[in-house]
Formats: C-alpha cells, structure tokens, sequence
C-alpha cells in the first residue's frame, strides 16, 4: 500500500501564476477524472474512492481509503478496465471489497478535468510534489472550474510536507481546501 499525505489549498489562476514564476520549469500532465460509486453511495459512506483517470492519455485505476492518522491509503495501477484494474489492486493490498463493489456495479458518478503542473521539490531530508492544478469539475450534469494547489509527500516526514505548504500558504496568501475534488464535484 502506498500512502498518500498531502495538503491541498485554493487558489486563483494568477496564483498558481505567481508560483510558477518562483519555482520555475513544471511538467504538464492533463487530467480526465471519472470517480465511480454504487447506486447508494456505498463507498461514499466509507470514504473510500474509487477514480480511473486519464493522465496525458495513460489510464490509471486507483483507490483511496481513509487511515486513522488522517493520511489515506492509495494503490494505483495503469489499466484501461475497471474492473480488471480493481482485481490488479486488490492483489497489491487494496480491501478485497472494492472488487465486491465492481463486481456488483459501480458507475460514473462524478469528474474532473484539468490540467496539473507538477514538479518534485527535494527538502532537507525528503522531497515534496508540487501541483498545480486548474481545470473544471464535473457533476450533476454541471460544470464547476477550480485552481488549487496541493503538497504531497514523496520522502521523508509529515512535518516536512507540513512546513513546507505552510511556508507556501503564507507568502502566497493561500487558504486550505478541505474539501477532495471528489466532495466538491459530487455537491454539483
């Protein structure tokens, strides 16, 4: 199981302007988000995510589960089928159930689509992905557009992620997101 810690603020378009500027050459990767649930939620109710998403064209299937830290568990594995992908993901550590919930029907409840900007920034003892992100969401037949920003850890602590979006949300006057893209396409 991979775990993910990550921070993620709003933003503006000329924002994430400004921090570009300051850190300089970032690598593009367009982003086509489609999360999936049951009729009734299921995963909703347990705070999992289920997504497939395009990235620059590769099809990635992940899961995401809470952990009681407040971190999430993330497994993630290149595959077009979703099914095929959550059997994939299950072998790896992902709950046995989720393949349950696919195989009884899942279906595309909400999206995003956005272009993210990313680059890995190494710190005094580990490294942090930098992303910015801008693009609409989707849901509820409505379409949405957001800028944020995110901070996750690649290596190292929890405080060093921490220290460093601090340190960002406050030269750049940045307000946290508490909200996933997932929450906020699924109100639409």
């Amino acid at each position: 199981m991979g775990r993910e810690f990550e921070l993620k603020y709003q933003a503006t378009p000329e924002i994430i302007g400004s921090i570009r500027g300051k850190f300089g050459e970032f690598t593009p990767i367009s982003m086509e988000t489609t999360y999936y649930d049951t009729e009734d939620l299921s995963l909703r109710k347990r705070k999992w995510t289920l997504r497939q998403r395009l990235e620059n064209g590769r099809a990635v299937c992940t899961v995401k589960t809470p952990l009681p830290d407040g971190s999430r568990g993330e497994w993630e594995v290149e595959n077009s089928d979703l099914a095929a992908g959550a059997a994939r993901l299950c072998t790896m550590g992902a709950p046995g159930e989720i393949l349950n919930y696919v195989n009884q029907g899942v279906a595309p409840f909400c999206g995003a689509r956005f272009t993210r900007l990313a680059k890995t920034i190494d710190l005094p003892g580990g490294a942090v992905e930098l992303a910015l992100d801008e693009g609409v969401l989707l849901g509820g037949g409505r379409e949405q557009p957001f800028a944020e920003v995110e901070v996750e850890l690649k290596s190292g602590e929890d405080d060093l992620a921490r220290a460093f979006a601090e340190a960002l949300a406050q030269e750049f006057g940045l307000q946290e997101q508490p909200k996933s893209k997932l929450a906020r396409a699924m109100a639409l």
